[in-house]
């Protein structure tokens, strides 16, 4: 089998991480028989800096075209001015958009020798393993109209926060369907209690229930998820939400596990490639020392092999890998360890 892998470093620490992530995907085609063909492309801030585009259309009709696309990360200080007409999040915004792929699913686990890490009481981490489920194409990010103008001397900015029902229908019966592989049951976040948006969520997200009665819906506050996610973790089994929300709770369930080092992300859309990232930024403070984490873009790696290539037992095979590196206490600077970007993505080889 042969895969064409479209790679897109990106800024910061992306391409120190990226790099692990290619050679632990070369170990799984050099064990099961597989070879993959990577190709790389800019994106961010250093697509800016070339092309003075955060993404050309050359490099999308590459990711279309290719069969999975593993991304590092995006932006940094150089490109940070809320000024300026072209930033680095505009490339993985049109991205998302190009591909396609409406649904981020963002899983946070807690590993038992990691508890300590976290800054939650260990009690409240016990059994925590959820999925996030996130609309990517829609929602604030995206709705027009969007700008500023000038109104009787002040300045008014526009956002505007859209969704049709399609959009929502097809991202909750996604969640649904993996929800049913898993603890089989779902919350659905919203703000329905102020938003005519949300409302309308709520109402699509009720209807699709009815298809799918051996699943468990709750609809939540996004103000309640947040609260419950700090106070009771557990509780949660599957969370689908819109683009925003999804944006911001992921991030607050990331601190769970100890660290943003440590997780991954699969955004998928109905056909074409999938885009995989770690959901970490591009941590231009440690850019370039060999410390960076690259157990979330690894497991990335596994979302790809799983997701876009249908190979399980070989996603399955880095997951456990990950799992013995972390258990042996093989663990980079943000998680207390003293192991380089490098020697832990050695560690993780060594048990595939």
């Amino acid at each position: 089998m042969e895969a064409n892998i479209v790679l897109l470093p990106g800024d910061g620490i992306g391409p120190e991480v990226v790099a692990e992530a290619v050679r632990v995907l070369e170990s799984i085609g050099a064990k099961f028989g597989y070879h993959f063909n990577f190709s790389e492309q800019l994106v961010g801030g250093c697509s800016i800096d070339r092309y003075g585009t955060a993404l050309t259309a050359e490099t999308l009709a590459a990711c279309q075209a290719a069969d999975a696309v593993l991304l590092g990360a995006v932006g940094g200080p150089r490109w940070d001015n809320p000024r300026a007409a072209v930033r680095p999040e505009q490339g993985l915004l049109a991205l998302r958009k190009g591909l396609g792929v409406f649904a981020n699913l963002r899983p946070v686990k807690v590993y038992p020798s990691l508890v300590g890490a976290s800054p939650l009481r260990p009690e409240r981490l016990a059994g925590v393993d959820l999925l996030v489920v996130r609309e990517l194409t829609g929602g604030l990010y995206f709705g027009k109209p969007k700008g500023r103008e000038q109104v009787d001397g002040h300045t008014r900015a526009v956002d505007t926060l859209e969704y049709m029902d399609f959009e929502i229908h097809r991202i909750v019966e996604l969640a649904f369907g993996l929800a049913r592989s898993r603890r089989k049951k779902l919350t659905s976040v919203d703000k329905a209690n102020v938003l005519e948006s949300s409302r309308l969520w709520r109402q699509v997200a009720t209807e699709v229930s009815q298809a799918n009665p051996d699943v468990q819906l709750e609809h939540m506050l996004v103000d309640t998820a947040a609260m419950r996610l700090v106070s009771n973790p557990a509780g949660f089994d599957v969370i689908v939400t819109e683009n925003m929300f999804g944006d911001i709770l992921t991030d607050e369930a990331a601190v769970l596990s100890g660290s943003m080092g440590l997780l991954p992300s699969a955004s998928l859309g109905s056909s074409g490639p999938g885009l995989y990232e770690p959901i970490h930024g591009s941590a231009p403070d440690i850019a370039g020392k060999g410390i960076a984490n690259p157990v979330g873009t690894v497991l990335s790696a596994a979302f790809l092999l799983r997701y876009s290539l249908k190979l399980e037992a070989e996603a399955a095979a880095i997951e456990a890998a990950v799992e013995k590196t972390i258990a042996a206490g093989c663990l980079t600077a943000d998680l207390g360890g003293h192991y380089s970007t490098r020697a832990a993505a050695d560690a993780i080889i060594s048990y595939i």
